[in-house]
């Protein structure tokens, strides 16, 4: 719906994994790459633990797809197989030809060939487990005995067990000590802090088509971080409902009250919004002690305000103030006359001037057109022209003293920035537009 809106391709915040949109900051990047060394090197058991929603799914999937060809992925989806089937649930996946009477012996004996057979060739087996925490220790035990299969250098099975913070207290069982010793590596995924929220959704923004400026302000921002506690399914869910509000306000700007109504939209809880500020608690105590001490029936409080505000028997003559000598014309001349540009430009220049302020500093812009400032004309004629409407909501126009200009476009890098800048229409060519710095633009406007 508001894809159209925004210049999107598809959805930015879709709760399903989609390994196109898969963000490396808050260390995801990180995490997967070690998760590969692991796997690659033969480890016996890994252990990835991160909160409902942290993002878990996406990086299994990611795991699955960037993993070399000879390594072969048993993915358990379903956590409550009991002990006695998860050998055939294993060998099912396996696309392994048992029956469900067969007994375990014989499953186990058709798996550990089968594993060899793979060796031979030069192919690893992993399996996947999601939501490890609800799986009963003693199916993880009996996949356990599994890794224990291997040749004099390798193992023929290794198990990544992805799962909630229970998965830790469940593993703390002292009945459990094998397997939790056999677990070589521990991974956690850690909620974003506010920094990898605000790339994270300009991230997932990019990656569908987006070429604005960042659309979610700091203070939408910091609310995100509020609600969300740094988890990515809740970003996802209240950014999509956020950009579906902006659309329907006509805006191309979240701003914190869109996620407000999000989160009330979707139940979640806003825990600062429940509390009140201990500077209002301050207020209403003083408050409640001042209409005591001021009561009518307090009669000495009464009287000795009395006898503080009263004013002296003996008081001096007030001092008559003589009137404001008012300033020659001269005095009232300023030095250089001031340029009154249109209301309409003049919040322009405000907005664009907070904007410019959020961006990153070491970011890359393209700078389009400059007129003195005593022109306001020319720059209004200018924004009217048909291929500058249609990049309305990327650009900005900023007051660098003396003169008024206009960027478009945000890129993280020169490389991206020259590329847009080739791709301008012929209209937009004419004006020898360049690449800047948003670091140089605010040196300049600080000058």
């Amino acid at each position: 719906m508001y894809y159209e809106h925004f210049g999107l391709e598809s959805p930015p915040f879709k709760i399903t994994p989609d390994t196109h949109l898969f963000y490396s900051g808050g260390k995801r990047g990180l995490v997967l790459d070690a998760l590969l060394y692991a796997i690659k090197t033969g480890e016996g058991i890994i252990k990835v633990v991160g909160e409902v929603g942290s993002g878990k799914t996406m990086l299994c999937r990611m795991l699955e797809a960037r993993l070399p060809k000879q390594v072969e992925v048993v993915y358990l989806a379903n956590p409550h197989v009991s002990p006695d089937m998860v050998l055939h649930a294993i060998a099912f996946e396996m696309r392994l030809t048992i029956k469900t009477e067969d007994n375990r012996l014989h499953v186990m004996h058709r798996l550990q060939a089968a594993l060899l057979e793979k060796h031979a060739q030069g192919r690893q087996v992993v399996v996947f487990i999601e939501e490890a925490q609800a799986m009963p220790l003693e199916t993880l035990e009996e996949i356990r005995l599994l890794t224990n299969l291997e040749t004099n250098r390798d193992k023929l099975l290794q198990m990544v067990l992805f799962g909630q913070p229970e998965l830790d207290a469940n593993l703390a069982k002292p009945h459990v000590r094998q397997l939790k010793e056999r677990i070589t590596h521990n991974f956690y995924l850690e909620p974003l802090n506010k920094q990898e929220i605000e790339n994270y959704l300009y991230f997932r923004m990019q990656s569908v088509g987006y070429r604005g400026l960042p659309v979610f302000d700091k203070a939408a921002i910091k609310m995100l971080y509020i609600i969300s506690q740094g988890l990515i399914r809740r970003l996802n869910i209240l950014a999509d409902k956020a950009l579906l509000i902006a659309f329907m306000e006509n805006t191309h700007f979240v701003q914190k009250k869109y996620i407000l109504r999000a989160a009330q939209d979707s139940n979640f809880s806003i825990p600062y919004q429940n509390k009140i500020p201990l500077k209002s608690v301050s207020l209403i105590l003083l408050i409640l002690l001042l209409t005591f001490l001021l009561s009518p029936h307090n009669t000495w409080i009464n009287q000795q305000l009395q006898q503080l505000f009263s004013p002296p028997q003996n008081s001096l003559q007030p001092i008559t103030t003589p009137p404001p000598i008012k300033p020659s014309p001269s005095q009232n001349t300023p030095a250089t006359d001031s340029i009154t540009l249109p209301s309409q430009l003049q919040q322009r220049l405000i907005d664009s001037n907070t904007r410019l302020k959020q961006l990153n500093p070491q970011s890359y812009t393209l700078q389009l057109f400059q007129i003195n400032d005593d022109k306001p004309e020319e720059l209004e004629r200018f924004l009217r022209l048909p291929d500058v409407q249609r990049l309305q909501t990327e650009l900005l126009v900023l007051d660098i003293g003396q003169s008024l200009i206009i960027i478009y476009g945000i890129y993280p890098d020169e490389i991206q920035a020259d590329n847009a800048l080739k791709n301008l229409a012929e209209r937009l060519q004419r004006n020898k537009p360049f690449i800047r710095q948003i670091n140089n633009l605010l040196k300049v406007k600080s000058t």
